[in-house]
């Protein structure tokens, strides 16, 4: 088959990711980069691709079969707009957009058009996620009743130097980091529909938290905890125990997630299984069958990319859709929300 042809827009640490995801696929090729800053053209030159400093020259140009939107958040929907506009299907990274009110006109104009949009929440293209998805939905768990999670790693000091906005509101791990682990929850356990939250800055002292408390209510009455924060030196983050990013070390002991039901648990991404042999006959006195769910690991943003190239040639539908996006977004400033108002924060 020709490739399709993809174009990426942000230069960035993501949107190299995104091109070399491209460059080493079988069904998609990288054609260009966008992107006006002189570093990028460095980038594109290395690729062996041309340079465009904006998507109306790219589409001026050497119009794309698709384009991956790696620009900054506040360009998100402006950018994303432009595509459609010009009838380009793309692949917008996560978060959908700043704001939960901008979001919501992205995902209208989506709808009505029929656009082909794709948010890039990587970790939906996960093997483990799917894997841990599927025995969920097997009922082999029984019926769910709560889930523990945790993102929990320490950002050296020089992250806050090379980035001083960081340290100010918006900087946090919630909107930073969260947002993974909100579509990582709604992929395992259904919509989120309250929250509450508690934060911290005690270590750190900057204007922003450095760790938060979570609680979740999810629309099938499954309850949830979590527990975020930047400056905790602990492994239990998804980064950390994944294998998925080989530039964090990986540690096989720990786990971010663990699912449970009335019949057993399971435990992510070490995929430990504890169930009961007989149901009939559960009790916290009987010991479990305990395994461990077998399963592949490979690159989530390659994956997304070989689903990108599919969406774009319409042999898929979008595995996350803009009102996902829109839907983990909404998660997120509700936590940020619940931690500043100390109230319950209700989602519907």
């Amino acid at each position: 088959m020709t490739p399709t042809r993809i174009a990426v827009a942000g230069a960035g640490y993501i949107g190299q990711a995104h091109m070399h995801a491209a460059q080493h696929s079988a069904t998609v090729t990288l054609t260009a980069v966008v992107d006006p800053s002189p570093v990028a053209k460095e980038v594109a030159a290395k690729a062996g691709v041309p340079c465009y400093a904006s998507l109306a020259e790219l589409f001026a140009n050497d119009r794309p079969d698709g384009v991956v939107l790696a620009t900054p958040n506040a360009l998100h929907v402006a950018h994303a707009l432009e595509c459609m506009q010009a009838g380009v299907p793309c692949l917008l990274e996560k978060p959908i957009a700043p704001t939960v009110a901008e979001a919501q006109t992205l995902v209208d104009q989506v709808e009505a058009t029929g656009a082909k949009v794709l948010i890039g929440h990587h970790r939906a293209h996960s093997p483990i996620m799917a894997k841990a998805k599927a025995v969920v939905q097997s009922g082999e768990l029984g019926q769910l009743v709560a889930v523990m999670g945790s993102a929990t790693f320490y950002k050296p000091d020089q992250y806050y130097a090379d980035g001083p906005w960081r340290c100010e509101v918006g900087g946090g791990p919630i909107l930073l980091n969260m947002i993974h682990e909100v579509h990582n929850l709604r992929m395992l356990c259904g919509d989120i529909v309250a929250v509450q939250a508690f934060a911290s800055n005690a270590i750190r002292g900057f204007a922003v938290e450095d760790t938060v408390s979570i609680n979740l209510r999810f629309a099938n009455g499954v309850l949830g905890t979590f527990l975020l924060s930047d400056t905790a030196a602990c492994a239990r983050s998804w980064e950390q125990t994944s294998q998925e990013n080989k530039a964090y070390t990986s540690y096989d002991d720990e786990d971010c997630y663990v699912i449970t039901g009335t019949n057993g648990s399971l435990s992510v991404p070490t995929m430990r299984l504890k169930t009961y042999p007989r149901p009939e006959d559960r009790s916290w006195w009987k010991p479990f069958d305990v395994s461990t769910v077998e399963m592949v690991r490979t690159d989530p943003i390659a994956q997304q990319m070989e689903h990108f190239g599919a969406v774009v040639r319409g042999e898929a539908t979008p595995l996350v859709t803009a009102r996902d996006g829109l839907a983990n977004l909404r998660v997120t400033e509700a936590i940020v929300e619940a931690a500043k108002t100390g109230s319950t924060i209700a989602l519907v």
